[in-house]
């Protein structure tokens, strides 16, 4: 799973912000195939926090899909990372 703290400096009302994160939903559930979402920081209309998870039976594999998916945010969208961190559970 990863967490992620973004700020969008070209959203100026609660609806830009809305559509810039759906945007990210969006590419990380068709692209990465990640369960997204917005978890905190929903009144702000500047910054977002977005949670993503996936379930693999490759701990490797998960963190390099996180990983792609993470560069993939900074790449392709007009955001600051102020912070992100990616978290791997095993289960036995």
């Amino acid at each position: 799973m990863f967490q992620l703290l973004i700020e969008l400096p070209e959203s100026y009302s609660i609806k830009d912000k809305r559509r810039i994160v759906k945007s990210i939903k969006d590419r990380m559930r068709v692209r990465f195939h990640l369960s997204c979402a917005e978890i905190d920081l929903q009144e702000s209309l500047r910054f977002a926090q977005l949670g993503a998870a996936l379930v693999s039976n490759s701990v490797e594999f998960g963190e390099t899909v996180l990983q792609k998916a993470l560069r993939s945010i900074e790449h392709d969208f007009s955001l600051r990372v102020h912070d992100s961190q990616i978290t791997s559970e095993r289960y036995d």
